[in-house]
C-alpha cells in the first residue's frame, strides 16, 4: 500500500498473517496517520484491478470501492502489468514486456512503451497464454520485467529482448500503482467507484485431473 503526497511516497508492505482486506485497511490507516491526512482529503484512489490471483484481485477492487464510496472519491484503475512495467520505463527503457506467472503453465503478459504524459501506453492488449504464445508486437528493443521470466526462462530467448536478473524477479509495487493513479487522476480519468471492474483474463482457476495428465 502506498500514498503519494506531493512528491513524497509513503509505503507499507505485509505478507501473510491476517486477512488481506484487514491488512490493507490497517496499512491505509498507518500511511494516512504518517502523512497527517484523512481519507477525504485525497484526490482519489489508485486501484489494482489485476490480472492476478482471483481472490487478491477481488479484495483489491472491493476495498478500493469501499474506501472511495465512504470518502466520496474517484478511483483510477491500474493493471498489475502496468505497475510492473513503469519502473523499468522510468529507468530509461523505451519498451517493456511485462510478464507474471499465471500458474497452470501460463503467463499474464503485455507490452508497453514510455509516454511523457501518461507514464506508459500499452502497445497491445493484456493477454494470458503459454510461454510460446508471447510475441513482441513492435520492432525495436524491449526490456523484460516480472517473475514470469523467472518461472519460464525460455522467454529470455525472444529476439530483441533484454532481461536482467533483478527485473526477472520483480513484482508490482504499490508505489508504482500510486504514481500511475496520480497521473490518471490528474488527466481527469478517474471513474466512479461503482464502475471499477476486475481484470481476470482467465475464466478458470484449476486444471481437471485429465488436464494435469494424471
Amino acid at each position: 500500500m502506498a500514498l503519494l503526497n506531493g512528491g513524497e511516497l509513503i509505503g507499507r508492505f505485509a505478507e501473510g498473517g491476517r486477512s488481506h482486506a484487514q491488512q490493507i485497511l490497517d496499512m491505509v490507516d498507518e500511511v494516512l496517520a504518517e502523512a497527517g491526512l484523512s481519507l477525504s482529503l485525497l484526490d482519489g484512489i489508485a486501484a489494482s484491478v489485476g490480472p492476478g490471483a482471483f481472490t487478491g484481485v477481488r479484495i483489491s477492487v472491493a476495498v478500493a470501492q469501499g474506501l472511495a464510496f465512504g470518502a466520496d472519491l474517484r478511483v483510477a484503475p491500474v493493471m498489475t502489468l502496468e505497475a510492473l512495467a513503469l519502473p523499468v520505463l522510468r529507468g530509461g527503457a523505451q519498451r517493456v514486456l511485462a510478464c507474471l506467472d499465471a500458474r497452470m503453465g501460463e503467463l499474464y503478459w503485455a507490452c508497453f512503451e514510455a509516454d511523457a504524459a501518461r507514464g506508459l501506453v500499452a502497445t497491445g492488449p493484456a493477454r494470458i497464454g503459454a510461454p510460446a504464445s508471447v510475441v513482441l508486437p513492435e520492432p525495436g528493443t524491449y526490456h523484460g520485467a516480472g517473475r514470469g521470466f523467472a518461472a519460464y526462462p525460455l522467454l529470455a530467448g525472444l529476439p530483441n529482448l533484454t532481461v536482467d536478473a533483478e527485473a526477472s524477479r520483480a513484482l508490482p509495487n504499490a508505489r508504482d500503482f500510486a504514481r500511475l493513479g496520480a497521473l490518471r487522476l490528474g488527466l481527469g480519468e478517474g471513474i466512479d467507484p461503482e464502475q471499477l471492474r476486475p481484470v481476470y483474463l482467465r475464466d478458470k482457476v484449476a486444471l481437471t485431473t485429465a488436464e494435469r495428465g494424471a
